[in-house]
C-alpha cells in the first residue's frame, strides 16, 4: 500500500464520519445508540474482522507457524463462530477493535522508513491512538455505549466531536497529496 492511499483512506473516514455526527439527524442518532448491541453490526464488524484473521492465519509462512495453519485456522474460525453465540452482548464493539487491530498493520507499514516526509506522523500518531483506544475498547466494550449517551445528551457535543473529526480527516487527506 502506497503512503498516500495509508493517508487517505482514514481520512476520508473520518469525514465521512464526522460529517454524519455534525449533521446530527434523528436516523443517524438511533442507528448510533443501537451499535453497540446490533446484531448486524456485530455480523458485518466481527464477522468481516474474524474472515480478514482467518485469511492471515491461512495464509502464515512457515516461520510464523505456518505448517499448523489448518489446525490454528479451524481452531480460531470456531473461536469466532463460538462469539456470536456465548458472547453476543457488545460484539459489534470487539469487531470494531478487531479490524483497527488489522487495518493498523497496512497503514503503519505504508509509513515505515519514510523518513523524508515528516508529515506521515499525523497518520502514524492517529493510527497509535487508535490502537490503544481499541485495546482499552476490547476489553471494556461498554465504555462505546456510555461514551455514545454522554456524545448524544447535548446536542453540542455530537455536533462538536463530529466536526473535529471531519477536520482531522480534511487534514490526512490534505496532506495525501504533498508526498
Amino acid at each position: 500500500m502506497s503512503l498516500l492511499l495509508a493517508t487517505l483512506i482514514p481520512g476520508i473516514f473520518l469525514v465521512a464520519l464526522g460529517l454524519a455526527l455534525a449533521l446530527a439527524n434523528a436516523p443517524a442518532g438511533a442507528a448510533l445508540k443501537s451499535f453497540p448491541r446490533s446484531p448486524s453490526a456485530a455480523a458485518i464488524f466481527f464477522g468481516g474482522g474474524s474472515i480478514w484473521f482467518l485469511a492471515n492465519v491461512w495464509n502464515l509462512s512457515p516461520a510464523d507457524f505456518g505448517d499448523y495453519h489448518l489446525p490454528l485456522f479451524v481452531a480460531f474460525g470456531l473461536i469466532a463462530v463460538l462469539a456470536f453465540k456465548s458472547v453476543p452482548d457488545f460484539l459489534a464493539v470487539r469487531g470494531v477493535c478487531l479490524l483497527v487491530f488489522l487495518a493498523a498493520s497496512p497503514l503503519l507499514g505504508a509509513a515505515y522508513m519514510e523518513y523524508d516526509h515528516p508529515q506521515r506522523l499525523f497518520l502514524v500518531t492517529f493510527v497509535y491512538i487508535c490502537i490503544a483506544l481499541s485495546i482499552w475498547l476490547a476489553v471494556q466494550p461498554w465504555r462505546v455505549r456510555d461514551f455514545i449517551a454522554w456524545l448524544l445528551a447535548r446536542p453540542g457535543r455530537g455536533r462538536g466531536f463530529g466536526v473535529l473529526l471531519a477536520a482531522y480527516g480534511i487534514l490526512l487527506c490534505g496532506l495525501a497529496f504533498t508526498y
